[in-house]
């Protein structure tokens, strides 16, 4: 090779590697709760990882659970914070993807049913006959623990499709809004992922003299960071277990309050196989 190759094929070595270090890495998450709580939480995570990946981090807002999964798909995000069933949806549409961490929590997570006063049930350790003819809200329609799992134990118990338990069933879009739509009577019970109930609990933004637990369902594995499989190609070899290492050193008792997640534990796909077994058994996944 010539003088003037050797300095060319340099310069263009030196080139790649500065688009490697010049690239954003792109995450979201799905739009479970306000949104203006998931920026604040997000931005903060979005410079956590920036500072000790070393490269641009940033963290792009969604209007939907498909939203996230879209943008997953067509590689506008690398990373997302997924709920267990969206997690599933995600990695089959995307060869090699990879579920990183958890939250400690996520792999025993639960729904809570509740209820406005005005529909006259008592908490209960089963489903009982007295939800029967009620009006009911799930949260998204793509939802672990808004709508898979209630939707899964309820249609276990009363052997009927929600449709015909209840005489009325809607979907909130979110969980911050399925506790307002049933303190505010406008549903009479709704499924509600426990950790937002105990967060606005704790917030004061809920009264329980209007709405109340009454159901818990059993554990669950729910919520979880995925990855694509080809960040390495674009970031440098041995991103993803970088960007693993990092999620699982998260210590920060701010960040860790804002999820809320006592720390990050490592995950795999198989943990998700119950979810996806779950989502197969009443028809929302092939």
């Amino acid at each position: 090779m010539t003088p003037l190759k050797r300095w060319a094929a340099a310069a263009a070595l030196l080139m790649a590697a500065a688009l490697v270090q010049a690239d954003t890495f792109v995450f979201t998450a799905i739009p479970d709760e306000d949104e203006s709580r998931l920026q604040q939480r997000f931005g903060k995570v979005a410079d956590y990882l920036s500072a000790q990946l070393g490269v641009e981090v940033k963290y792009i807002p969604v209007k939907s659970y498909a939203a996230a999964i879209t943008a997953f798909r067509n590689n506008q995000v690398q990373l997302a914070w997924f709920g267990g069933l969206s997690g599933v949806q995600a990695r089959r549409l995307v060869p090699d993807s990879e579920a990183l961490a958890q939250g400690y929590e996520d792999q025993f997570f639960k729904t809570y049913l509740i209820a406005h006063q005005s529909a006259g049930i008592d908490a209960s350790d089963s489903l009982t006959d007295a939800l029967k003819g009620k009006t009911f809200t799930f949260g998204s329609k793509g939802s672990t623990s808004g709508r898979l799992m209630p939707e899964f134990y309820l249609r276990e118990h009363f052997q009927a499709a929600p449709e015909t338990i209840f005489s009325r069933v809607g979907f909130s879009g979110d969980h911050s809004r399925t506790i307002a739509q049933v303190q505010s009577g406008a549903y009479q019970i709704g499924a509600v992922n426990y950790s937002v109930w105990d967060a606005e609990l704790a917030a004061g933004k809920i009264d329980t003299s209007k709405v109340k637990v009454i159901w818990t369902t059993p554990t669950y594995p729910d919520y979880q960071w995925t990855i694509r499989g080809d960040v390495d190609s674009r970031f440098g070899n041995g991103f993803k277990d970088k960007v693993k290492h990092v999620l699982l050193e998260m210590s920060s008792p701010d960040l860790l309050a804002s999820f809320p997640r006592q720390k990050f534990v490592p995950a795999n796909n198989s943990d998700y196989a119950p979810i996806e077994a779950t989502a197969k058994a009443i028809g929302l996944l092939d």
